[in-house]
């Protein structure tokens, strides 16, 4: 045998190992428990496969021909509010009904390094994120009343750094860029943002989870800026996670900022139960565990609570892989969330149905939610909107998530869209982001009257505390139990 001939040979069985190798990995981990037993009050919690490379199930792109559309559930009808959009993620209501859209992506140079952020660019290109972000907000004008914004104009300004999170208090617009949350003078019917914003806070920047939001206290004092971690499971070390993971309030009356709730992986959709004014969320958990865990969910958020990551998942379940000593005595006193929304379903839009609302009775109380979808996961999960149904005290309900918007794949592995966020239109129709398809879907309900107003639940103050004497004297009772027991 020649030399050349057994290079050859030994050439052709490194690339058939190294074929192999791939194939294997390729396989991934597939679900091994029915999805709908991972949703729900109390998922089924599996034993964790820890993965050195995560499974990788991407749905390829394809955008949407004209005429084309999502399923809406039996009931409901779907149409196209506006499309030709650039990445369009959070949408917000002004009160004169312009809708206004942030079309945004991660920052520049975001994300990790080496191979790690080499595979995580191919895999977000892959999934359609991958280009620059626009640093945009458009406002979405319906002058005509039929259900479609015909007009619409594109806010640029230096200020807007992968803006996502927005609100509007008292004449300004306040935008979450992933930095910094910054503010411009505005009022409801302005099409641009002129000049420097004011910083109201900054934020740690970038990460794995950039995209940072904003919600509103219903009485307009204080403002709640959602922050994801930068990393999986703290892989670089707890301190480059610091001020992550969490929720912050800022008070309005006092200036001052403060840590609401923390031990959330990534926090994105938040808004307020209209029966108990409780602040909610959904929160996107770890991954490569494998294609069962872990769920992420949807939960209430009391100040000073506290959801375990990276060292606990689901109050009890250690992470193992965490190389971070925990906090002592942490197991006491983490929270267990409320809703799990199934594994890898990434969630991040979350609105609350509310009085006027046009989608009829059967989602007349309860939460909507826009799952975009796995990427490490076999088989895919997410790619709808999904409602999560409440009972009139404010409670979560222990049935499964149902079905409002799907359609989103293709049957084949591709994706028409990726839904992002909700929102509801003055009209009562709620309105759904798709990034990837670059369009903001109007859902309805035809002939549906709107909904009636939701009457909060009322709340008793504590009683004052007992007024006590200035002064007091202690005598000794030579007849107390106590005295006898020491005869």
């Amino acid at each position: 045998m020649t030399k050349l001939k057994k290079t050859l040979i030994g050439l052709g069985a490194v690339i058939l190992v190294a074929g192999g190798g791939i194939v294997w990995l390729m396989q991934g981990d597939p679900a091994m428990v029915p999805f709908i037993q991972t949703t729900g009050p109390h998922p089924r919690i599996t034993e964790p496969r820890p993965q050195t490379f995560p499974t990788v199930g991407i749905a390829k792109p394809i955008g949407w021909k004209p005429g084309e559309a999502p399923e809406a559930a039996a009931g409901l009808r779907v149409t196209r509010f506006a499309d030709g959009l650039d990445h369009p993620r959070t949408l917000y209501l002004l009160p004169n009904g312009d809708v206004l859209a942030a079309q945004t992506n991660a920052p520049a140079a975001n994300g990790p390094g080496g191979l790690t952020g080499l595979v995580a660019k191919f895999l977000f290109r892959a999934a359609g994120a991958g280009e620059p972000s626009p640093n945009t907000i458009v406002v979405l004008r319906d002058t005509k009343g039929t259900g479609t914004a015909d007009q619409r104009f594109v806010m640029a300004n230096p200020g807007l750094n992968s803006p996502f999170g927005m609100i509007w208090r008292d004449g300004r617009l306040y935008v979450a860029n992933n930095d910094a949350v910054v503010s411009w003078a505005f009022q409801p019917g302005q099409t641009s943002l002129v000049g420097k914003p004011d910083k109201l806070m900054d934020l740690p920047p970038g990460g794995e989870h950039w995209a940072r939001n904003l919600a509103l206290s219903p009485d307009g004092t204080k403002l709640y800026i959602s922050v994801g971690s930068a990393t999986n499971i703290a892989d670089d070390g707890i301190e480059q996670e610091r001020d992550r993971a969490a929720i912050f309030e800022y008070d309005f009356t006092k200036h001052s900022v403060r840590k609401y709730a923390a031990g959330m992986r990534n926090p994105n959709g938040m808004d307020f139960n209209p029966r108990t004014g409780e602040l909610w969320t959904v929160v996107n958990e770890r991954d490569m565990l494998g294609s069962d865990l872990v769920p992420d969910y949807l939960t209430n958020v009391p100040l000073g609570a506290q959801y375990g990551w990276p060292w606990l998942y689901w109050k009890k379940f250690p992470d193992w892989r965490v190389q971070a000593p925990m906090p002592e005595y942490m197991t006491d006193y983490v929270r267990k969330p409320e809703y799990a929304m199934g594994v890898h379903v990434a969630p991040l839009g979350l609105a609350f149905a509310r009085g006027g609302n046009l989608l009829g009775d059967r989602f007349a109380s309860g939460a909507l939610i826009a799952d975009h979808g796995s990427w490490n996961r076999k088989p895919l999960a997410g790619y709808d909107v999904v409602f999560v149904a409440f009972d009139d005290r404010g409670n979560v309900l222990p049935a499964p998530p149902v079905p409002v918007l799907t359609g989103f794949l293709d049957g084949k592995g591709h994706a028409h869209g990726r839904p992002t966020w909700v929102g509801f239109a003055k009209d009562g129709a709620l309105l759904v982001s798709d990034d990837v398809g670059g369009v903001i879907w109007r859902v309805v309900a035809p002939g549906a009257k709107p909904a009636a107003a939701i009457v909060p639940i009322p709340t008793r103050e504590a009683p004052p505390e007992p007024t006590m004497p200035q002064h007091f004297t202690i005598k000794k009772d030579e007849n107390s139990d106590l005295m006898k027991a020491q005869q």
